[in-house]
């Protein structure tokens, strides 16, 4: 995060209400800055590359260039982009988060949720229930064909890492993926580092993606 802790944010959205709105509430927001404001994509995306937001508040539906592909040009860089929608189970939703997003957020959330998710999001952690993400794989995930063996994107993960990962895209917390595998919680979130590490995602949903795109995890499996 850049100057002592100090977050910035720039919001993009084409409805300039939508703008005004979480700039107001994040303005007011202990070490929180609203640095730029966009209302198409295009701009979104030119903006993070010359004011270098912490996080990018990213509406899917605008003009030029939609925010499915802002998130993935921009995400290719430092800053983490959180989506806000109208609407909790999306196929566009969940594209975004195939695109690099690392969550999202009703625009119907209180204002302290808000303020929340972008801090979460900030630190590089993903805002999005686990369940919520397996919900929008399962709907809306190209299932490749079955074959036989191992997925090679999962190969290079010991049969622990695999455990957990498998236990990821059920939803699982940390803390539900310790007990059901009598292990700490540190010892669970250091197999997680070293998942995201190797599978070369930024976040756990980007993990779970992976791991339902790739075969190992399948829509109503164990």
């Amino acid at each position: 995060m850049s100057d002592h802790d100090r977050i910035t944010v720039l919001v993009a959205d084409d409805e300039a209400i939508v703008r005004h709105g979480v700039r107001l509430i994040l303005d007011h927001a202990d070490g929180i800055e609203v640095v730029g404001e966009a209302a198409d994509g295009k701009a979104a995306i030119d903006l993070t590359a010359s004011l270098r937001p912490d996080v990018v508040l990213m509406d899917i539906r605008m003009p030029e260039i939609d925010g499915i592909e802002a998130t993935r040009r921009i995400t290719a860089g430092p800053a983490h982009v959180l989506i806000l929608t109208t609407y909790d189970l999306d196929e566009n939703l969940y594209l975004a988060m195939r695109a690099g997003a690392c969550g999202f957020l009703l625009k119907t959330s209180p204002p302290d949720d808000l303020v929340h998710a972008v801090r979460v999001v900030a630190r590089g952690d993903a805002m999005v229930e686990p369940v919520i993400t397996r919900r929008l794989l399962a709907e809306f995930v190209d299932r490749p064909p079955s074959s036989v063996g191992l997925p090679d994107k999962v190969a290079g993960l010991s049969a622990r890492e695999r455990e957990v990962l498998q236990q990821m895209t059920l939803g699982r917390s940390n803390a539900e993926i310790a007990s059901a595998l009598f292990l700490s919680e540190g010892t669970v979130k250091s197999h997680v580092a070293s998942i995201l590490s190797k599978l070369g995602v930024r976040d756990r949903v980007q993990a779970v993606i992976a791991a339902f795109d790739c075969g190992f995890a399948r829509p109503g499996g164990p």
